[in-house]
C-alpha cells in the first residue's frame, strides 16, 4: 500500500486511515480515470472543504438563521448563491442540498404530493433514479411514468414524451439523465410542460460544467427548475444546487430547509462557492470545449476500431459504448479495464437484454483526462488502450492488462492531476 503524500496531523493520528488515503491519491495518479461523473477538484476546492467552516451550524438561509455567530456563513453562502446565479444566469439559487438525489426529492416536495404522475427518462435509456424510477423513493412515493429513445437511433423519442405528457397529465417532467451521450432539447421539454402544465425540472448534473463552460445549450430559458451536483463536469465539491425562476423560489427554498434537512455543510458551499469563481475565469471555458472535443475524438477513434456506440458518437462528454458484438459482458470488460489502470464503468445500454448488474456496455467520459491536460492527439492512445483491453478480457489474458498498465501509469506521470500532491 502507497505511503500518504501528505497529512502530517492525520498520519500521526490515524496511520491506517492516512494510508488509504496515501492509496487513493497514488491510484487517482496512476490510472486512466474515464468515468464521466468523476473528475479533479483544484487544490483550492480541497482546502475550502477542510476549514473551520465544518465547526458551524447553520441551519436557515442568510440573514435568517436558528443559530448565532453566522456574521462569516452568511457571507460565505452569500457569494456561492451570486456567483451560482452569475456562471449560470438563474434568478434564485439555493446552494445547501447535501447532494443531487436530495436536490431532486426536494424538487418533488416543492411542486408535487405524494401519489402525483411524474414524467422522466426511463433508468435503463439513461435516465436517473430519482426520476421517478420505481426502486427510488421517487417511484415508490409517487407514480412514475417513463419515456425513453428510439430503437434505430437512441435519441429521445419526443413523440412519446408529448403522447405521455398529453395522457398522463403529470405534475413534473424531468430531462437529463447519466447516460445521455447526445445535445438535451430543452427548448422541446419546455414545450411539451408548457403544454400540459407541468413543472419542468432539468437535471443537469452531469453537463453543468459544459452549460457554465457554453459547451452545452442551456436549460434556463425552458425550465422551472434546475437542479445539479456541483462534482462532475463543474469540477467542485460532492454537493449539489437548485435554480429556478425567482416565483418559484419560496418553494424551493422552504423544500430544501425545514423540508428535507437541516444545517447546510458550510464546508461545502465554501467550496461550491470556489468552484464557481473558477468556472467563470476564461480558462474554464476553454476546459469545456476541451472535453467535449475529447469525447468527440474518442468516439471517433472507438468507431474506427469497430466499437458500437450508443447514438452513433457524442456531443458532450460522455461515450456509452455497446459491446455485444465483441462477446464481452460490460461487467468484465470493466473489471478487466480496471487492472489495466483504465478507470469506468458498466453501463446498461438501451433495450439492453441483460440483467442491470451485469449489462452489455460500459461508460466512459473525458471530464478528468481533460483535467489532466490531455489533448485529442492523445484520444487514439486512449482508443487503443481500452481495444487491447476489452481484447484481453475476451481471453482472459492478465499479461496484457499488466502491459497496459505500465504504459497508462507512464503516459499519467506526464500529465500531473490538479489537486493531488506531488510525492
Amino acid at each position: 500500500m502507497s505511503q500518504p503524500l501528505s497529512h502530517p496531523a492525520l498520519s500521526a493520528a490515524d496511520p491506517e486511515l492516512a494510508a488509504l488515503v496515501g492509496a487513493e491519491e497514488q491510484l487517482q495518479a496512476d490510472t486512466l480515470r474515464l468515468i464521466p461523473s468523476e473528475n479533479y477538484v483544484s487544490a483550492a476546492v480541497l482546502e475550502a472543504t477542510g476549514t473551520v467552516l465544518q465547526n458551524k451550524y447553520s441551519e436557515g438561509y442568510a440573514g435568517r438563521r436558528y443559530y448565532e455567530g453566522q456574521q462569516n456563513i452568511d457571507q460565505v453562502e452569500t457569494l456561492a448563491v451570486e456567483r451560482a446565479k452569475a456562471v449560470f444566469g438563474v434568478e434564485h439559487a439555493n446552494v445547501q442540498p447535501y447532494s443531487g438525489s436530495p436536490a431532486n426529492l426536494a424538487a418533488y416536495l416543492a411542486f408535487a404530493e405524494p401519489g402525483d404522475t411524474v414524467l422522466g427518462m426511463a433508468l435503463p435509456m439513461g435516465g436517473h433514479l430519482t426520476h421517478g424510477w420505481g426502486v427510488s423513493a421517487t417511484g415508490t412515493w409517487f407514480r412514475g411514468v417513463q419515456y425513453g429513445v428510439r430503437p434505430d437511433s437512441a435519441l429521445i423519442d419526443f413523440d412519446e414524451v408529448r403522447d405521455l405528457a398529453r395522457k398522463e397529465r403529470p405534475k413534473i417532467i424531468f430531462c437529463g439523465g447519466t447516460a445521455v451521450p447526445r445535445t438535451i432539447d430543452f427548448a422541446a421539454f419546455g414545450e411539451i410542460a408548457r403544454e400540459v402544465d407541468a413543472v419542468l425540472v432539468a437535471d443537469i448534473a452531469h453537463i453543468a460544467g459544459l452549460i457554465a463552460g457554453g459547451a452545452h445549450p442551456s436549460p434556463v430559458p425552458h425550465a422551472d427548475v434546475i437542479s445539479t451536483t456541483t462534482h462532475k463536469t463543474l469540477r467542485g465539491p460532492r454537493g449539489a444546487m437548485l435554480m429556478s425562476r425567482a416565483s418559484h423560489a419560496k418553494a424551493v427554498d422552504k423544500a430544501v430547509f425545514p423540508g428535507l434537512q437541516g444545517g447546510p455543510h458550510n464546508h461545502t458551499t465554501a467550496a461550491i462557492a470556489v468552484a464557481l469563481r473558477e468556472a467563470a475565469a476564461p480558462s474554464f471555458r476553454d476546459y469545456a470545449h476541451a472535453v467535449v472535443a475529447n469525447a468527440k475524438a474518442l468516439a471517433e477513434a472507438l468507431l474506427a476500431r469497430g466499437y458500437d456506440l450508443v447514438s452513433g458518437g457524442t456531443d458532450n462528454h460522455l461515450v456509452l459504448i455497446d459491446l455485444t458484438s465483441k462477446e464481452v459482458p460490460g461487467k468484465v470488460a470493466a473489471k478487466a479495464l480496471d487492472r489495466a489502470g483504465i478507470v469506468v464503468n458498466y453501463n446498461t445500454v438501451p433495450f439492453d437484454p441483460r440483467k442491470p448488474f451485469d449489462p452489455s456496455g460500459i461508460r466512459i467520459g473525458t471530464p478528468s483526462l481533460t483535467s489532466r491536460g490531455l489533448g485529442t492527439d492523445r484520444m487514439p492512445l486512449v482508443a487503443e488502450w481500452i481495444d487491447r483491453g476489452v481484447q484481453a478480457a475476451a481471453k482472459g489474458d492478465e499479461d496484457a492488462l499488466t502491459v497496459i498498465r505500465g504504459e497508462v501509469a507512464e503516459l499519467m506521470a506526464a500529465y500531473p492531476a490538479p489537486g493531488l500532491p506531488t510525492a
